[in-house]
């Protein structure tokens, strides 16, 4: 019953969700492939497939490693890619390019997902983190492909969410064939709304599998040479109503520091501008990454206005910040700074990534603030002295290496687990 209550508020607001598409389509002067896709109107593979589901850029980035583990380990198994936002799309794309197929996700009412399996024949669907639609997983169950919940994350809230809809829930869930977790209370969530136990597995996070490639190293150190002998800081993934704070932040640091500079890098890209506008406002002088403009003296915010940069502009930063924690938006991923070594701090909202950031706690190299006052405070604290930077960043860099080996796991529990080629052809066809 809930299930069909389901499909029929989800059909009813698909007009909705295709206008909002189209009117941006036109806006950006982007393809109608977008919207097309999103209908199930996939271009038709010619052989099964592993499809690694990812949501936007956050799970794109997390699905990086695996995909390309896969790539390395059974170079015959094509991998389908798909998102369900452009900026996740472009990740990908810049990510992987030509070693994969791409598509948008089809929208989650039974007619999208049933024209998208009959093109995308798969032979397992790896899902990142916790997207559990209800007309994809039933879909794809019942032409016998095992699906794998990769990554699996599931806060107290989310579950809370989760239980209210009891028997809709657990038999969803139950199609779940593998369910690797990141920690134990992410387990313990995942069995409390109705999983398996015998399908779930604490591996850790991937994420902690972050690699920072030469390539990367050596664009950030050209970067840094820009930047001089200034003491700089990052504020990265930002959003809306969290930017303003930070701006408030920096002018205290430049009460103590009066040739700082802080990069600051918006999570999406439909802000640049906006944000832009707000730091020239707040009578910051700007420059650029997407126009060129060097960092040269006289600039004291950098906008991070690029796709596929963060990680190199990490590495140009004596300390980072990371966003959707000075707001209620549950944090975004720290490990990727603390892979560089570097001190990381938080605002007191994180329950997306709640045990990394307690490991990174535990291990003391995290600085958790309350407010822009206490953010500005900790970046000039750190700016002042550099041995307690480095110890931060030492402890930050010692907790990614000691929680490494997700990966491995992950990747074997996948091809262990991966159906036999032909397994499952009846998802063949065209509608």
């Amino acid at each position: 019953m809930l299930h069909t209550v389901y499909s029929l508020c989800y059909r009813l607001l698909l007009p909705f969700a295709l206008a909002y598409l189209w009117w941006s389509t036109r806006r950006n002067g982007a393809s109608s492939e977008g919207w097309q896709q999103r209908l199930g109107w996939v271009p038709a593979l010619s052989e099964p497939v592993i499809w690694v589901h990812a949501v936007s850029v956050g799970e794109t980035i997390a699905a990086a490693p695996l995909v390309k583990a896969l790539l390395a380990r059974r170079p015959d198994v094509p991998i389908l890619v798909t998102a369900m936002t452009a900026t996740g799309a472009a990740q990908a794309r810049t990510l992987f390019g030509d070693q994969v197929h791409y598509a948008y996700a089809p929208f989650d009412t039974p007619g999208s997902v049933r024209r998208f399996l009959r093109r995308v024949r798969p032979r397992a669907l790896v899902i990142m983190e916790t997207e559990i639609w209800p007309n994809m997983i039933t879909g794809v169950s019942g032409r016998q492909c095992p699906i794998f919940l990769i990554n699996g994350r599931l806060s107290a809230k989310s579950a809370r969410g989760y239980q209210r809809f009891g028997e809709w829930t657990r038999g969803l869930v139950r199609r779940i064939d593998w369910i690797a977790a990141q920690a134990d209370e992410d387990a313990g969530r995942f069995r409390e709304i109705g999983a398996r136990g015998e399908v779930i597995s604490v591996t850790g996070s991937v994420k902690f599998d972050v690699n920072i490639t030469d390539a990367v190293r050596e664009q950030s150190q050209e970067l840094r040479k820009e930047f001089q002998d200034r003491p700089v800081w990052i504020a990265a993934s930002t959003h809306e109503g969290e930017d303003e704070q930070l701006l408030e932040a920096h002018a205290r640091v430049r009460e103590a520091f009066a040739d700082a500079v802080l990069i600051i890098v918006p999570r999406h890209p439909q802000r640049f501008d906006s944000v832009a506008n707000m730091i020239s406002q707040r009578g910051f002088s700007l420059a650029r990454r997407s126009a060129g403009e060097p960092p040269a003296a006289g600039a004291q915010v950098y906008l991070g206005d690029t796709m596929g940069e963060l990680m190199v502009m990490f590495g140009a930063a004596d300390v980072a910040f990371v966003g959707g924690s000075l707001i209620e938006r549950g944090g975004h991923n720290p490990l990727e700074p603390a892979a560089w070594g570097m001190p990381v701090i938080t605002g007191p909202h994180v329950f997306n990534f709640e045990t990394v950031y307690r490991q990174l706690e535990e291990h003391h190299g995290l600085v958790r603030v309350s407010d822009s006052a206490g953010l500005g405070e900790a970046v000039a604290r750190l700016f002042s002295d550099p041995d307690e930077a480095s110890r931060l960043g030492t402890a930050a860099l010692e907790t990614v290496e000691a929680n490494r080996g997700a990966l491995n796991q992950v990747v074997e529990g996948v091809l262990a687990r991966l159906a036999p080629e032909g397994g499952n052809t009846a998802a063949g066809g065209q509608a």
